[in-house]
């Protein structure tokens, strides 16, 4: 037996300090102090006022210190989420890690609601259908290194204030993997909370693990609003996980500094925390967001940057201290099309974010800085992520794999290819490509001398034309289909509902 022995199971990596993040929290707390935020919601403003905050202006709150660490002490710092196939669960937790072949907390997905696609097979750039948002969700059932998913497209070819019943219902039926929604307006959450408890067998089994986590934005600067606000008092009370995340934007809609951007970001992601704590205790958010520049000479939210993936990993470090879950970017860039410019950004941004400890690492696919969502770019980083996840796993420090007796028993000269060693080890050891090239050159000259991105679209069409995802269960496609010709109906009918 050892004493005072530590093992790093993962390789570690942080940006900032615990000095440095208490001040960054120090300052958010300030600006929701002193500074306020605008909250365009009349039971929301109660709430706030109730609670304790200070209400101006007809709408803007401000919240005091103690309010936020009570509600802190209430958000769950784990949550649990399924697919419809129930053995594809994510838990999330702010200290993510990792041993041998498991790791557990960090997750990788799509983006959503992309208006542009890269058709497959004519390369040209046009709107994403239903048909589209259905091949991208079996793009990301047949990607094993993708363990959640969003639709990466707008679907367009449907009626526009129901169109995201129609998307959950061409995610759910493409994939049984967890699942990540947008909603319209409040009603389009609830329809499709309603498509989920038919998924998965009723409010009860979604309770015990849900389908699916809602996306919401509020508005930087500090503001936000009513489709916002509404659907995540909507979503804590009936026990949806709700991802509470802003896109400041350095230079624009946030300061120019990186430190100032995350203490904007951290003071609009805590409204939405002690919002949902309001409305119900023990409500799960998570946290984050899009955090990037503003690229001074396009004037591009940039996918790419440097500051992005470093401002990402610097808001994990935060979500950690707080003992949040953390949602994250990575695995999108800047580029039009898949070329060496995506392949840099994807890589250079998947390995930051998941050795950053990040629990959902989405907008794996963008391109076109989130305008285009690429199959292309998808599977390309489907491998990508495998590699990232071999060097998660770290190295194992034990008897066996300090292999002294087996050096010994080769001894100078000798090889281990054939040691019983070896063959017990090599297969979880090394990790094995799918699509990047290792051959010699003679055989990759015989194979057609392929690019990796011929290799990749080759795969992206084989998914598309034979891969067949598991199939939902007997009937109910038929009821989520009813529920989205209802919302259709309603809104023919001049029903209500406001755009979010």
């Amino acid at each position: 037996m050892r004493a005072n022995y530590q093992t790093d199971t993962t390789p570690l990596f942080r940006v900032l300090s615990d000095h440095q993040i208490e001040d960054i929290y120090l300052a958010a707390l300030e600006v929701l102090e002193r500074t306020g935020a605008r909250v365009h919601h009349d039971e929301a403003l109660a709430l706030l006022r109730d609670a304790g905050c200070h209400v101006s202006d007809g709408n803007l709150v401000r919240i005091p210190p103690w309010l936020v660490k009570a509600s802190l002490a209430t958000a769950p710092e784990r949550i649990t989420v399924a697919g419809r196939d129930r053995a594809h669960r994510m838990t999330l937790e702010h200290n993510p890690g990792g041993s041998g072949a498991a790791l557990r907390g960090v997750y990788f997905g799509t983006g959503s609601d992309c208006p542009f696609i890269l058709d497959p097979y004519t390369d040209g750039r046009r709107r994403y259908t239903f048909e589209d948002v259905y091949q991208a969700a079996k793009i990301a059932e047949a990607s094993p290194n993708i363990d959640f998913h969003m639709s990466l497209g707008l679907t367009s070819d449907v009626p526009v204030r129901s169109y995201d019943r129609h998307q959950f219902l061409a995610m759910v039926k493409g994939t049984a993997k967890p699942l990540v929604i947008t909603a319209v307006d409040r009603d389009g959450l609830a329809d499709q909370y309603q498509m989920a408890c038919e998924v998965v067998g009723g409010p009860e089994e979604f309770a015990r693990a849900p389908l699916c986590v809602v996306y919401v934005e509020p508005s930087s600067p500090l503001s936000h609003s009513q489709a916002a606000v509404e659907k995540l008092l909507y979503a804590a009370a009936q026990g949806i996980p709700v991802i509470y995340t802003p896109c400041p934007i350095c230079g624009a809609t946030a300061p120019a500094t990186l430190a100032g951007l995350l203490v904007q970001c951290l003071a609009e992601n805590l409204t939405g925390v002690v919002l949902a704590q309001l409305r119900k205790k023990g409500a799960a958010v998570i946290i984050g967001g899009v955090v990037s520049i503003m690229d001074m000479s396009t004037t591009i939210l940039s996918y790419g940057a440097p500051e992005m993936t470093l401002l990402s990993a610097a808001m994990t470090d935060v979500c950690k201290w707080l003992r949040l879950p953390m949602f994250s970017t990575a695995g999108c860039g800047d580029a039009k099309v898949l070329d060496q410019q995506a392949a840099i950004e994807a890589s250079v941004s998947l390995t930051v974010a998941a050795l950053s400890g990040a629990n959902l690492i989405h907008d794996v696919g963008y391109l076109e800085s989130g305008l285009v969502g690429s199959y292309d770019m998808l599977v390309m980083s489907d491998e990508v992520i495998g590699m990232v996840k071999r060097i998660l796993r770290g190295v194992a420090v034990d008897d066996d794999h300090l292999a002294v007796e087996v050096i010994h028993g080769v001894g100078p000269g000798g090889h281990f290819l054939a040691d019983d060693h070896t063959v017990r080890h090599f297969r979880r050891e090394f990790w094995f490509p799918s699509l990047m090239d290792r051959s010699r050159r003679e055989g990759w000259e015989k194979a057609g001398q392929k690019t990796l991105g011929q290799r990749v679209r080759e795969k992206v069409k084989d998914i598309i034309e034979n891969f067949e995802p598991p199939a939902l269960p007997p009937g109910v496609e038929d009821k989520l289909k009813a529920i989205c010709r209802r919302a259709d109906e309603r809104y023919a009918r001049g029903g209500q509902g406001s755009f979010g």
